[in-house]
């Protein structure tokens, strides 16, 4: 969430700020209600100085007198019942405008960062390296026709399960997706993140402080009877954990590492996808987030990244990585490196792992501080995904398609797949 001083005090920078994305910003409308809101401050502020003015009167008259029904002291308890009156009236004002204001600042999305590349989509975004070698080769299968021919899941079943775009995972395909958990896992608490497994169905609230509400409501899916709805990323419930607390800066960075199953509609994927397990509404995920210094935050970006690209060289799966341009930045993000996966048989590179810097933008909205030189001050969120699994088996399978129809394993997966390859049984 943006920060309503700033608002009020340069809504014009705000407004600048924002259109950087790509589209124009227009927060008058805002900017009127947070003036109001501090005229309305002023005018409690100034009433509760003179109502305790006027208590102080009341006590000395009191003291002095001692006749309780005096007249003098009937008009000064008269004035202090009006100004709890005119207090109370103004109280209630501003919990009307709060409410307002802040349903309104919940819509408006994170400043991109001054150091990302300015464009409108991802058309505009920049590669800044690429890593490995990547399989170039004609008449290579795909990796949902490699799946079906090793019998590693199945979508038509599914349907009858649930809908379309789910998938049932079978046999060594179950196992290659729970050997991937495992190892994503093991290799980042190894490497100081802290694993949590949190609920898969978060509250409204939750999904207000990652950013997912209002304005994504459509993209999940929510429980009919309660103020529940399924997880459509571990960032939503991690982000709540520490939901109004005050952090001991000593504890700084704190390093989580979570799996958990997503749930998301696509709402805006048009038919794209459907084959596989690029775009499911449902997927599994290890996610890793981080609450950290906000002076430490440009150099805790480098390292959740590199933490994600680590997962990639060590399945030696050959990816990419891209600076993401204003226009195609994330609502909660400031900036964002994406890095994207080879896929041969589609001869592009797709995205496994989006890793964001959100500044104190989340902080803001659910409220999550540390104390800097003994001052309240929110703290910086950062996450990435450690990866996506079902898009790193698609990768496996596809990188590591050999001519007779099996999959080579990575190295690395072996101990944990318990086979060198997946082969037809």
């Amino acid at each position: 969430m943006l920060d309503q001083k700033l608002i009020r005090e340069n809504p014009t920078s705000v407004e600048d700020n924002l259109s950087s994305r790509g589209k124009v910003y227009e927060i008058s409308h805002i900017h009127k209600l947070t003036v109001k809101k501090k005229e309305i401050d002023i005018e409690i502020s100034s009433l509760q100085s003179e109502s305790k003015k006027l208590s102080k009167l009341i006590g000395q008259e009191i003291s002095k007198s001692q006749d309780n029904d005096s007249s003098e002291l009937s008009n000064l308890k008269k004035k202090g019942n009006y100004y709890r009156t005119r207090i109370s009236e103004y109280e209630e004002k501003k919990r009307i405008l709060d409410k307002q204001i802040h349903n309104e600042i919940s819509n408006l999305p994170n400043f991109p960062s001054k150091d990302a590349p300015i464009g409108k989509d991802e058309n505009n975004n920049i590669q800044v390296k690429t890593w490995g070698d990547p399989l170039r080769k004609d008449n290579l299968k795909s990796h949902w026709e490699i799946g079906e021919g090793l019998n590693l899941f199945d979508s038509i079943k599914s349907t009858k399960i649930s809908k379309s775009r789910f998938i049932t995972l079978i046999g060594n395909g179950a196992r290659l997706e729970r050997a991937l958990i495992n190892f994503m896992l093991d290799m980042h608490t190894k490497n100081g993140y802290l694993e949590l497994m949190p609920p898969a169905l978060i509250n409204s609230e939750s999904l207000q402080g990652s950013g997912q509400l209002p304005k994504f409501s459509n993209e999940s899916f929510k429980c009919s009877n309660d103020d529940l709805w399924l997880s459509p990323t571990a960032e939503v419930p991690l982000t709540a954990f520490h939901k109004n607390e005050i952090i001991d800066p000593k504890l700084l960075p704190i390093k989580y590492v979570a799996y958990s199953p997503c749930f998301r509609r696509e709402a805006g994927s048009y038919g794209r996808d459907t084959k596989g397990l690029i775009r499911l509404h449902q997927f599994n995920k290890v996610e890793l987030y981080w609450f950290c210094d906000p002076s430490k935050s440009l150099e805790a970006h480098k390292s959740i990244t590199a933490d994600a690209e680590s997962i990639l060289k060590k399945l030696n799966l050959p990816y990419r990585l891209v600076d993401i341009c204003t226009g195609d930045l994330g609502f909660s993000s400031s900036r964002t490196f994406d890095l994207e996966v080879w896929l041969p048989s589609s001869k592009c590179y797709r995205e496994i792992s989006s890793c964001s810097n959100c500044l104190d933008f989340q902080a803001r909205r659910s409220s999550i501080r540390t104390k800097i030189d003994k001052k309240n001050t929110y703290l910086h969120t950062l996450n990435g995904s450690g990866l996506a699994i079902g898009r790193t088996v698609a990768a496996i399978l596809e990188n590591g398609q050999q001519p007779d129809g099996s999959v080579k394993i990575p190295d690395a997966l072996v101990p944990y797949f318990g086979s060198n390859f997946l082969k037809t049984t």
